[in-house]
């Protein structure tokens, strides 16, 4: 298994600070700051996000709205991507090309997803800066209520590509 490079441990470090991911949601995903999404810990491999149900957050169904379900779930699919991408010398892009969810139960309260492809994601990356050429993959993230019950499956296609 490969090791993180200074820039990486620098931004993992951050992410898993609950006061400085914080101030990267206000420069970088406002709505992250608003809804109060957090990760709750992100590792070279995975990464768990939380949303809670409150008062911005909820539908008219007396549970949190997909909306901030799909963001948490994404921010745990998307801070394992950019820490891959940030450890790159080059200018990689990447962009999220495709979403589905499959929701099982209501969300009624503080909800967690985990996205455990990390090494996978790491990979995309590699081949797409050796390579020369678009790479796609699709990850999953699952979303558990504080019960350990599954309440959502959602699936992201992330891209990577040099610039």
């Amino acid at each position: 298994m490969e090791k993180l490079n200074t820039n990486q441990k620098v931004f993992m470090s951050r992410l898993n600070n609950k006061f400085k991911f914080r101030l990267f949601s206000l420069f970088n995903l406002p709505m992250a700051l608003i809804s109060g999404l957090n990760i709750e810990n992100i590792t070279m491999n995975q990464c768990e996000t939380s949303v809670p149900f409150k008062f911005l957050n909820k539908n008219p169904f007396k549970s949190t709205y997909f909306a901030n379900l799909s963001m948490a779930a994404e921010l745990s699919t998307g801070a394992l991507a950019l820490l891959y991408v940030e450890g790159e010398q080059l200018d990689i892009s990447l962009i999220l090309t495709d979403m589905k969810a499959d929701f099982k139960k209501k969300a009624k309260g503080k909800t967690f997803f985990i996205c455990k492809e990390g090494d996978e994601i790491r990979e995309a990356v590699k081949k797409a800066v050796s390579s020369n050429s678009g790479q796609s993959i699709r990850v999953q993230s699952l979303g558990y209520n504080t019960q350990e019950e599954l309440i959502a499956q959602f699936e992201f296609t992330w891209a990577f590509k040099k610039r």
